[in-house]
């Protein structure tokens, strides 16, 4: 699995020039694939465990074969909504959409998150591989521990990125996601791109599992216990 300079930031909670100044200083392994910048996951795991580096959220945390008890998200996916054969010209309409559905978020705040949504590079689309996204703020926001929401979206037609994915398959679903903090922004995507690089879920969502299917899915795997790692706070 290769990941870019934006997931590997936010895996290790920098920025992004901190990833720069690891390459240039540190000897941080990369590939150049058409003037873009690709990390092997296994190779930065190997480097940063030399240099007692903990990445515990977002694309290098560690591996578990359940979703991370603690987040639930089932409510936040019901919240959210499945969302199928969505063009990619509505996509920022449909996004819009979720965004004033957030629970727990006054108007204003919703109108916000609407203005960051449509502005250029206000998104990261994160694919993760086999056709898979994981699209969120680039700027994760404190919302409170009541906000949140999850959308699962099937597009019509591939997903224009500025830079393809690293194995070349087109990008057709989308979970888009908000977190109520930004600590709880990590966590929810690193439980999010576990369920969607292993397991059932992945499965379901290439498949366009029904609705129910899904929801059920999601709800056994926070429901059955995790092999390691730490509780949620």
């Amino acid at each position: 699995m290769y990941l870019n300079v934006v997931q590997l930031a936010e895996s290790f909670g920098v920025d992004e020039r901190v990833v720069d100044g690891w390459i240039r200083n540190e000897g941080l392994p990369c590939v150049h694939d058409r003037g873009r910048l690709l990390f092997d996951r296994a190779q930065v795991v190997a480097w940063a465990g030399d240099r007692g580096l903990a990445a515990r959220a977002g694309f290098l945390a560690p591996e578990r074969t359940a979703l991370r008890p603690g987040r639930h998200l089932e409510p936040l996916l019901r919240t959210g909504g499945i969302w199928r054969d969505v063009p990619v010209a509505e996509l920022p309409s449909v996004i819009e959409r979720i965004v004033t559905a957030l629970p727990g978020a006054t108007p204003a705040v919703r109108q916000v998150l609407v203005q960051r949504v449509h502005a250029a590079g206000g998104v990261t689309w994160a694919p993760v591989g086999g056709g898979l996204a994981l699209p969120h703020l680039r700027a994760p926001v404190a919302l409170g521990k009541d906000s949140g929401i999850l959308a699962l979206l099937f597009l019509r037609d591939p997903l224009p990125l500025a830079d393809p994915p690293a194995d070349g398959v087109p990008v057709t679903r989308l979970l888009f996601f908000l977190a109520p903090s930004p600590r709880a922004h990590l966590e929810l995507l690193a439980q999010l791109s576990t369920a969607l690089t292993r397991g059932p879920l992945r499965r379901l969502v290439l498949e366009a599992a029904s609705d129910a299917e899904i929801l059920a899915t999601v709800a056994a795997a926070e429901a059955a216990p995790a092999s390691g790692g730490e509780s949620g706070p």
